[in-house]
């Protein structure tokens, strides 16, 4: 075995091999980071490092807790650790268990936990994880140091030189950072926090049955699959107000379960102790379900099944809903419809809610269970509209047109200041009703379930769009969320602040 790979050791390990060198009296470095280009930067900082003590022990993230983004990291881990174990002045290497150094540090016991000093202002990686680690290794008897070397970002080498990106990417991503700074955008988000949000729209329940195929049925045409397991999450709107209420401190919910059926205790332990919510019952119908079989090795989708009862709101709970728009609707600064067209939304609660909301936003999905009657211009008014091509499309009856002509004449009949059209791998396309368009091209990189996407998209610019964000940046972050969503399974979690700021800092490298 090489020198290199006698290195490399699990934690637990090395730390059974630092009792020997504790024992003599050598004093003991440790450094953790990604470490996901290794370059100029990092040499100086280990360098430095191994110069405080005997043994320089290196630390890197595993692969599942780096959050620079979708298109991070760019080398594995265990390439990233061969790299490092590489160097001269590094003795030992091993890939963390944990999100942050806290653990291990506990376990090593290092005399000298060392980072690099950070000259830009504002928190080192939007997180609180360096003030724990260092009560982490002044709890073990050890001292923090900063090294103040040369610094390089391994985050602008990759997005400037590497092809994790188009070249329309990285042409748009030069330009933008010239007119904005990552503190900029990240402002934007975390002034959200003060804002009063109030999310309207169906309760959907996504469940997934994962299945291996088995093949063909051995009498009938049918594909026949073997079932593994099964998962259910919070959907619709309960997955906006899951992403916005780790933004937001006030946001309150307004939405439809089922009398039969209802689900309300899986409801509400999916839902974010910070969501205020208020359900209307539909009498005889059960809480929606949309049941997704899917293939699970390469999770593609093979069908899905609809439990729902596709009919018009009973009176009674007609009245109802419109009573609480009218009382909820005017406490709120924003509010967000999102409407899967499966009759929440009656004639009477869009006039509704574009009477009383103090700024509207609102999307409107085409699907399956509304055959396309469920388009955006039913809504007279709308200060911002985040929508799909196709329903943009299908509510201009216009397939091949020009698409900034079709989004013009919409916004115009909607009177819409800020117009949103997502667009795939295509990116979105924005619409100020003072500047005209601006294009952003896509973000992600891994897309693992696109359902969801346009909720998260929705649920992060509407409030941007009240707060006056400019057009280019609030497509910046839609681009941005639309990646972040792209690589969650169903809704099995939700954005984080310190993942979305990072990742934004990531890209503005």
């Amino acid at each position: 075995m090489d020198t290199t790979s006698n290195k490399i050791r699990r934690i637990d390990d090395l730390a059974k091999a630092l009792e020997s060198v504790r024992a003599d009296g050598k004093k003991i470095v440790h450094c953790h980071g990604v470490f996901d280009l290794l370059h100029i930067g990092h040499i100086k900082h280990l360098e430095a490092a191994r110069k405080l003590g005997d043994v320089l022990v290196v630390t890197l993230t595993p692969d599942r807790f780096v959050n620079k983004g979708p298109h991070r990291p760019a080398f594995p881990e265990r390439l990233r650790a061969e790299a490092l174990a590489s160097l001269v002045c590094v003795d030992f290497v091993a890939i963390n268990e944990w999100p942050t150094a806290v653990e291990t540090i506990q376990r090593l016991r290092p005399n000298l936990y060392v980072k690099g000093r950070v000259r830009e202002a504002g928190k080192r990686d939007h997180t609180n994880a360096i003030d724990q680690e260092e009560a982490a290794v002044t709890a073990v008897g050890g001292e923090l140091v900063l090294t103040d070397e040369e610094t390089f970002s391994a985050s602008t080498l990759i997005n400037r030189f590497m092809d994790v990106f188009s070249p329309e990417t990285k042409s748009f991503l030069e330009e933008f950072r010239s007119h904005h700074t990552p503190e900029e955008v990240v402002g934007y988000l975390q002034a959200l926090r003060e804002l009063k949000v109030l999310i309207i729209g169906e309760t959907i329940i996504d469940e997934y049955q994962f299945c291996s195929v088995m093949g063909k049925s051995g009498k009938e045409p049918v594909l026949a699959a073997l079932h593994n397991r099964t998962e259910q999450y919070a959907g619709g709107v309960l997955a906006i107000a899951n992403h916005l209420s780790n933004f937001c401190d006030h946001v309150g919910l307004l939405s439809s379960i089922g009398e039969v059926n209802s689900c309300e205790d899986f409801i509400l332990s999916g839902l974010n102790k910070r969501v205020t919510p208020h359900f209307v019952r539909i009498a005889g119908a059960p809480t929606i379900v949309k049941r997704r079989f899917l293939e699970e090795y390469l999770s593609t989708k093979l069908f899905e099944v609809y439990v729902m009862r596709n009919e018009a709101m009973p009176a009674g709970t007609e009245d109802e809903l419109c009573r609480e728009l009218e009382r909820m609707a005017p406490q709120y600064d924003l509010v967000i419809v999102a409407d899967y067209g499966h009759g929440l939304m009656t004639e009477r609660a869009v006039d509704l809610v574009c009477d009383k909301a103090k700024f509207l936003a609102v999307n409107t999905q085409a699907n399956a269970g509304n055959k396309g009657f469920n388009t955006i211009s039913k809504y007279p008014r709308a200060d911002f509209v985040s929508i799909g091509e196709p329903e943009a499309r299908l509510d201009a009856r216009k397939v091949s047109a020009d698409l900034k002509q079709v989004v013009e004449e919409l916004a115009r009949k909607m009177t819409t200041k800020h117009f949103l059209v997502t667009r795939g791998s295509s990116g979105c396309l924005i619409h100020d009703r003072d500047q005209g368009f601006s294009s952003v091209p896509a973000f992600a990189i891994r897309v693992v379930d696109r359902v969801g996407a346009g909720d998260a998209v929705l649920g992060f610019t509407a409030p941007c769009s009240a707060l006056g964000v400019p057009p280019q940046v609030l497509g910046f972050i839609a681009n941005v969320v639309g990646a972040e969503a792209c690589t969650i399974m169903g809704h099995r979690s939700f954005i984080e602040p310190a993942a979305l700021f990072r990742h934004i800092t990531s890209l503005m490298k």
